[in-house]
């Protein structure tokens, strides 16, 4: 398939982002904090217990910061060169493409539909390429609005590579007018194209406000008496490439799926409906490579496969390169996601510096044979099967035991393990066995779930699903190319926010305590050292909200109870100099991304927020699923459909531009749980400064001092961190913290008030 020969340039390279002083401002905050918590030791018997809980709060940052400098100490990325693609590889494999949605409702259609039609329109070989979409909610809605894409994919596929459109998500394409002086035939073609997409987005519109005339067609009777969570397999091809030979007039093969759900059976979200999409796709096409996005994270890079596939196949031309999946980074389109694309250059290169980069649930390409539970062990060095592998996977026994008891799909598997390409059969005849393996019992007593496919017992399957594939010893890939190759968008800073940093936050604490745990396996697992510090960092965000709410309202007990916080004299040094330089330090990871000061402090401020109020949750969550008393529920995000109208030179869209919405950015409040600890954060620490500056404190009665103008500066900082909510108590409607959170909030900060007087 590919030329090996050693003397062409390579497909992909590794590039190292490693920097002396980076790690020496590493080392150098960590080396104060121990110092900070040495004179916390050293003053034990001078001050009084509120010294312990500052002294254990220190800890868990000090410890999170040693696994952060392990994690960051050899950031790297590759870098590809699709270019070379085509004098190098002789024959492209095959990719399969899933897309997962669950509710027609939170997820807009239109979103759906844009990212099918970006992946359909890629620059690879249509008759390489096979486009899955998984409706977990069984909606006739969903089905519809894909029917229609199928149509306009006919003519958006063939346009975009006809014209090398950069853009190929039509909702976004066609936000930029058409420039009139461009040539006559492209003028025309883009007319078509606006025009059918602007067709299809009204008929899904008005579908989406009154779908029951879609009964009355007979190809949606599979839909009638259907719900959500109670309804059969329906497998449909939307469409078919038939003899295709990779034209570009060619359209990808497109297939509707829906599992089987039955109120009875527990179905295992994203997980159990990606597995589904491993098991129809092999039945159908069999690629040994998948991609899998979100519903709502559309291909913004043209070729993006071909970069994927620039690492996997230099992988066969390297024996010692054990690639098991290319991670993108999750780019947005909106101004809700600094933090995360900071995180991801920082954190996410650091990981990619040692045996990889985390899977990220979106954007990634896998290798089917290593879903199918591959370890490095069980190949050659030309990559076939050893015999002890062949043994323990081919057997007819383990094979059906496994992989479920459909003879076709253990062809399939037989056929993806031994790395052979089953020539291509009608995908209508796959219909009937395709519906078979998407009943609810075929994955009962077999493997998928456990060591095959996405991992189950976590609300995270990507980073469950992550750490059993490197703990079978292989790499991962993380390729970060410009333009971004996903873009996506982020739930606005408010209740969605919260509840998908909840479900995040309580997925990867319930890996913390599973199988597939870094704190187990220590050595009988092939995952690096560092790679496990770098799992146990991202697991534990849950934990860190306890110290992050201790430290949050520390200042403001002190400041009440006259007793000292931070220490005295020059040793006050100490903490102003971490505090600084991590300010400074984390400012400049910002700016030297592009983005602004005020992005950087409405990052942090979010941080904070989302610590204390959203992860704080995720521990009981986890607690009472180990207790066995409820389990962990995954909630679907609400995404929103930015606005797509195409900017003109006319009066009223320039206005448009030049008038922005004054409530863009604004916190969004609601009346759940969440917002409960960052009000009464704010209360406590607002009646702290009241207190002090009138001076209701208690007289101190420890040698250590009481507290003064540190710790009337503590509370300052926490109070700027808590902005949002400082400017919620003044606003109203759904900027506005709600009266019935407040109540509660201030019922609590009296209790605390009076503690930290009366104690």
């Amino acid at each position: 398939m590919a030329d090996s020969s050693s003397s062409l340039p390579p497909l992909s390279e590794k590039i190292s982002y490693k920097s002396y002083f980076l790690r020496a401002v590493d080392l150098t905050i960590l080396g104060l904090l121990y110092s900070l918590l040495l004179y916390r030791v050293v003053y034990f018997n001078q001050n009084d217990t509120v010294w312990v809980v500052a002294f254990l709060c220190e800890s868990c940052f000090s410890f999170v910061w040693f696994l952060i400098t392990c994690t960051k100490w050899s950031p790297a990325a590759y870098k590809s060169y699709p270019e070379r693609l085509d004098e190098r590889v002789h024959e492209l494999p095959s990719v399969d493409m899933f897309v997962t949605t669950a509710d027609p409702v939170r997820e807009p259609q239109i979103l759906v539909v844009n990212t099918v039609l970006s992946l359909l329109a890629v620059n690879y070989p249509a008759n390489k390429l096979a486009c899955y979409v998984s409706d977990d909610g069984c909606s006739a809605l969903t089905y519809f609005s894909l029917k229609e894409a199928s149509k306009l994919a006919k003519i958006w596929v063939p346009f975009c590579k006809k014209y090398n459109v950069r853009v190929r998500a039509p909702f976004r394409y066609f936000l930029n007018p058409l420039d009139v002086t461009e040539d006559s035939e492209f003028s025309k073609d883009w007319e078509i194209a606006k025009k059918e997409y602007e067709k299809l987005s009204q008929k899904v519109e008005d579908a989406t406000g009154d779908s029951h005339w879609l009964d009355a067609d007979d190809d949606y009777e599979a839909f009638s008496n259907t719900k959500p969570t109670d309804h059969s397999t329906i497998v449909k091809v939307l469409w078919e490439n038939k003899g295709g030979v990779g034209d570009k007039e060619e359209v990808p093969h497109f297939v509707y799926v829906s599992r089987e759900k039955r109120p009875n059976y527990f179905h295992h979200y994203k997980a159990g409906a990606m597995n589904f999409l491993v098991r129809v796709s092999g039945l159908m096409t069999n690629a040994p490579y998948m991609l899998n996005v979100d519903c709502d994270m559309y291909a913004n890079e043209a070729n993006v496969v071909r970069q994927a596939m620039c690492i996997f196949l230099q992988k066969s031309m390297n024996s010692n390169y054990h690639c098991a999946f290319v991670q993108f980074p999750q780019d947005f389109y909106d101004s809700n996601a600094d933090e995360l694309t900071v995180l991801q250059s920082c954190i996410g290169r650091g990981i990619a510096g040692i045996q990889g980069p985390l899977y990220a649930g979106s954007g990634c390409f896998h290798t089917r044979r290593v879903m199918y539970g591959l370890s490095l062990d069980d190949l050659e060095d030309d990559g076939s099967l050893s015999s002890l592998a062949t043994s323990k996977f081919l057997a007819e026994e383990s094979l059906a035991k496994d992989f479920g008891n459909s003879k076709e799909m253990v062809k399939s598997v037989v056929e993806t393990l031994q790395r052979k390409s089953s020539p291509q059969n009608t995908l209508a005849n796959s219909l009937k066995v395709a519906e078979e393996v998407g009943q609810c019992q075929y994955e009962y007593q077999t493997s998928w779930g456990k060591t095959i496919g996405w991992l189950y017992d976590s609300t995270s399957e990507d980073a469950n699903t992550s750490i059993g594939i490197h703990s079978r010893g292989w790499t991962s890939s993380y390729l970060s190319p410009e333009p971004p190759a996903f873009l996506g968008a982020m739930p606005p800073g408010g209740p969605e926010a919260m509840l998908q940093q909840r479900r995040w936050a309580t997925g990867l604490l319930e890996i913390l305590f599973n199988k597939q745990s870094p704190l187990i396996g220590m050595f009988c697992r092939k995952i690096r050292f560092r790679q496990r510090l770098a799992y146990i960092y991202i697991y534990t965000w849950g934990l860190r909200s306890i110290p992050e709410l201790f430290y949050c309202l520390l200042p403001a007990y002190c400041l009440l109870h006259n007793s000292a916080l931070f220490p005295k004299g020059i040793y006050l040094g100490i903490i102003l100099t971490v505090v600084g330089m991590h300010c400074v330090y984390t400012l400049w990871e910002f700016m030297s991304l592009g983005f602004s000061v005020y992005s950087w402090y409405v990052s942090q401020s979010f941080w904070r927020i989302k610590v204390t109020c959203s992860w704080l949750f995720s521990i009981p969550d986890v607690i009472l699923k180990l207790l066995g008393i409820s389990k962990t529920v995954f909630i679907v995000t609400k995404k929103t459909m930015p606005e797509t109208k195409s900017r003109s030179t006319s009066g009223p869209s320039q206005q448009e531009d030049d008038c922005p919405d004054p409530n863009s950015g604004k916190f969004e409040f609601d009346g759940s749980l969440y917002f409960l600890p960052g009000t009464f954060i704010l209360l406590v620490n607002l009646a702290a400064l009241v207190g002090y500056s009138m001076g209701l404190q208690r007289v101190s009665n420890y040698g250590g001092g009481g507290s003064g103008l540190a710790e009337a500066c503590g509370c300052i900082l926490v109070i700027m961190l808590f902005l949002p909510f400082l400017k919620g108590l003044f606003e109203k409607g759904k900027y506005g913290i709600p009266l019935s959170t407040l109540s509660k909030a201030a019922f609590l900060a009296v209790l605390f008030l009076v503690f930290s007087l009366g104690m």
